[in-house]
């Protein structure tokens, strides 16, 4: 989808507070496929665990990271994950259930075929 769509709309991948750390709540497959990371303290922690999140998973959409507060997730109930569609004014057009179970690819494409199109370059 993000190819598809890269040139008519911005994605960003948001990085927040870590979701199954091993200090807290530690998954078997996470141990078994070694990802282990503990929870995030400072910004720069979290920076570290982010970039490697990005650079180990091969993620190709742009990245950016959440404060160590977690203010975005806690404005956009962003955890355990979500998509969103947010219009050049700021306002939600859509947003999926929890993910990674409640995403619906065909109604975020039907979302994005509702924003305009970009103005022509001249």
């Amino acid at each position: 989808m993000y190819q598809q769509y890269k040139d008519q709309v911005s994605f960003f991948i948001v990085y927040i507070n870590e979701a199954h750390p091993s200090d807290l709540w530690q998954m078997q497959s996470n141990v078994k496929e070694g990802v282990l990371f503990a929870d995030p303290t400072t910004e720069k922690d979290r920076e570290k665990v982010a970039n490697s999140c990005v650079r180990n998973l091969h993620i190709a959409v742009p990245a950016l990271i959440d404060s160590i507060g977690n203010r975005v997730e806690q404005e956009y109930t962003g955890w355990p994950d979500r998509l969103y569609l947010i219009d050049e004014a700021g306002n939600v057009r859509f947003k999926t259930e929890a993910g990674p179970f409640g995403f619906d690819a065909k109604k975020l494409a039907a979302a994005l075929r509702t924003l305009k199109p970009p103005a022509p370059a001249f």
